[in-house]
């Protein structure tokens, strides 16, 4: 039970047997401000500062009832309302004095981990760093001071990223406590875990309102999942076998032939060209105008209806932008359907790299259920197609004008309302759980329309901070709040400044691929100068074996399916989710449980042939040499084909984890 409890002329807000919040007139926890932001946009990539006016602290404290204080400073220029709403555990903290800035400072137990923040790349742990929230691109190399990074960032634009960038934030955080938080909030915030035993959040907003929760990590997941709603099924045939992802026109199906001759086990091919192509510096982009390309794919229509006969799926790509060479920008224009300028009436057009595009302003009720309806449910899924990538919605400008709302507080929000619109376009044609669309980007809310996230733009490369790793801590921290199903585009997708991939890369992303809930390929910025999964016989055979391996998972993903629908639990779990009193467990981020009954652990090093692993309690079998290993923590050989993986023996799917090694 939550409660506000008076205490030393001043309060308390209690949880989970602690005194999370401890308000006194010498120390108060909370405290408010003036600021004068700041935004800088190059791309997709953002920088914000402030220039914040802080007020006199609060140390006049007057209680109302037991669920409610005011707040006030000496001067009188700063009051504040406190209040835990009463017919559920939300804190609700309110400027009364025009202020636009809260501060909380938040109790810490002695040896509190946190986790959180939404989709975090770099770090799982939250403890010892600030994380800003605000969805952007995450950047090139994320490492500023290494080669990549800075080159990236050489012309100004901060596209090299940093630890904290990020498609995903979201304001909730999980503790080891035994309690979580989740704001409200879409505004820009700060989560700054840097001095041991305070979780301070900042919040650009004069109101905050937070909801909390009690319970051990797992528990905490399924109440977090379950204040989003039930999370949908991923489609059935998607989970037997590998999304094929070529983007060459009309040889595409030549090229999918040939795998499937070799044995691969294909549910999907995925032509993110199927709209037509522009080539940039950047690479080979796609032409956004969001619909067949016939110059590209002749007979598109006939080749769809063939792979589906043959229980194959094609997919394709849309993002909420148009582009202004397309026809559809024309019309959307005609019909008012853009953001607009802040000078004049005219549509709001962003760079995205050698050409512009429109923003969908999906403030307007009209143009969003235009896109919906018009561009999504005729233009693609009457088209044919079963699936797509729903890119971008991380993008949205501060400085422009939309139909309804202040872009500041609608920057955050963008990905949740495009989700929405492609939930929306899925559900009018009654294919909700048997499309397979996928996001990279997110906030608060996004758990309930979209089913499948995809962890971004990583580099092409075992990089620390944007390489193959990444993707497992991507999943195992979106996981914690809400969102049960992850994958990533098996060999990587940015090649920049000579970054190019290598047999060794590719053939570690199809092990890791292959233990996760949807396996997919993609040919990357730029497919001419990169390995293919085609580009030798080794590695066309190492991605048959590990198709088939994701295939043979399928009826035992489908218990994580069906799961994650009734516990909220993700596929992808972090082992504290299931050992709470291991603290072994608690910083872990390179491998995860798939499930309760398998342990993965992929190679994530380049040249390595052994990893370093730890088993938690009870029986382990190793899956590829049948023996039996103790808990705790083992070196483990890991040649190319063998990642480490173990599994629980009396796990009722323990014949068919027997038979990958077969």
């Amino acid at each position: 039970m939550v409660q506000l409890e008076p205490m030393e002329g001043g309060w308390n807000l209690r949880i989970a047997g602690a005194a999370i919040l401890r308000h006194r007139p010498d120390c108060p926890a909370i405290s408010v401000a003036c600021g004068d932001p700041a935004v800088a946009m190059v791309r997709g990539n953002f920088r914000l500062t402030d220039k914040p006016v802080a007020a006199w602290p609060l140390t006049i404290s007057n209680r109302d009832s037991d669920r409610s204080v005011r707040l006030a400073s000496a001067d009188g220029s700063a009051e504040v309302a406190v209040t835990l709403a009463p017919a559920a555990s939300q804190l609700v903290v309110k400027a009364r004095s025009g202020h636009d800035r809260i501060t909380i400072d938040f109790a810490l137990g002695e040896g509190d981990v946190l986790w959180g923040a939404g989709e975090q790349m770099s770090h799982l742990v939250l403890n010892g760093r600030t994380f800003p929230l605000w969805t952007s691109e995450p950047g090139v190399g994320r490492e500023p001071g290494t080669p990549l990074t800075d080159m990236a960032s050489a012309d100004g634009s901060f596209a090299g990223g940093d630890y904290w960038t990020t498609n995903y934030p979201e304001p909730t955080v999980l503790c080891s406590g035994g309690w979580a938080l989740s704001l409200a909030n879409a505004e820009y915030a700060e989560f700054d875990v840097t001095e041991p035993g305070r979780l301070r959040i900042h919040v650009w907003s004069g109101e905050v309102a937070i909801d909390l929760f009690e319970g051990a990590p797992a528990d905490l997941t399924r109440q977090l999942g379950a204040r989003f709603g039930q999370r949908h099924a991923l489609p059935d045939w998607a989970l037997g076998g590998a999304v094929v992802g070529l983007k060459q026109g009309e040889a595409s199906f030549d090229r999918l032939e040939a795998l499937i001759d070799a044995g691969a086990a294909v549910s999907g091919l995925w032509c993110e060209d199927w709209v037509g192509i522009r080539e940039t510096s950047f690479g080979r982009r796609l032409f956004w105008d969001w619909q067949w390309n016939p110059a590209r794919y002749p007979d598109l229509p006939a080749r769809i209806a063939a792979l589906k006969a043959r229980g194959i799926r094609f997919l394709g790509y849309v993002n909420p932008y148009l582009a202004v060479d397309g026809p559809l920008f024309a019309e959307a224009a005609a019909k008012g359907f853009f953001a607009l300028r802040l000078d004049s009436d005219a549509p709001y057009l962003v760079d995205f790299g050698e050409f512009e595009a429109g923003v969908v302003d999906f403030t307007n009720p009209a143009a969003a259920a235009w896109f919906a309806e018009e561009v999504i449910a005729k233009r693609m899924l009457d088209f044919g197609l079963d699936g797509w990538m729903a890119d971008f919605g991380e993008y949205l400008p501060t400085d422009l004008r939309l139909h309804n709302g202040d872009p500041m507080q609608e920057h955050n929000r963008w990905p949740v309302r495009w989700a929405e619109v492609n939930a929306r376009a899925v559900a009018s044609r009654g294919k909700t759980g048997e499309v397979l669309w996928f996001m990279r980007a997110g906030h608060t809310g996004v758990q309930a329309h979209c089913p499948l996230l995809w962890a971004g733009d990583q580099s092409v490369d075992f990089s620390r901070h944007d390489g193959i790793g990444t993707v497992i801590t991507a999943a195992l921290s979106s996981g914690l709040v809400g969102n049960a199903f992850s994958h990533s585009d098996v060999g990587g997708y940015t090649s920049l400044f000579g970054n190019v991939r290598t047999a060794e890369l590719i053939l570690r992303w199809y092990e890791l691929g292959a233990f996760s809930p949807v396996m997919r390929t993609h040919e990357g910025n730029r497919p001419d100068e990169n390995l293919q999964i085609d580009s030798s016989p080794a590695l066309t055979q190492g991605f048959v074996r590990w198709s088939r391996v994701h295939k043979a998972l399928a009826p035992y993903v489908r218990r994580l399916v069906a799961e994650a629908q009734a516990t909220g639990l993700p596929a992808q779990r972090a082992l504290f989710l299931h050992y709470p009193q291991d603290r072994e467990t608690f910083t872990i981020q390179d491998q995860f449980l798939y499930g309760g009954d398998l342990m993965v652990a992929p190679v994530i090093e380049a040249g390595a042939v052994m990893r370093r692993i730890y088993l938690p309690a009870g029986e382990w079998r190793h899956l590829w040499s049948g023996k039996d290993v103790a808990p705790g923590w083992h070196d483990v050989p890991a040649p190319i084909g063998a990642p480490p993986v173990f599994y629980r023996p009396d796990s009722a799917f323990a014949p068919l984890f027997e038979s990958l090694s077969q």
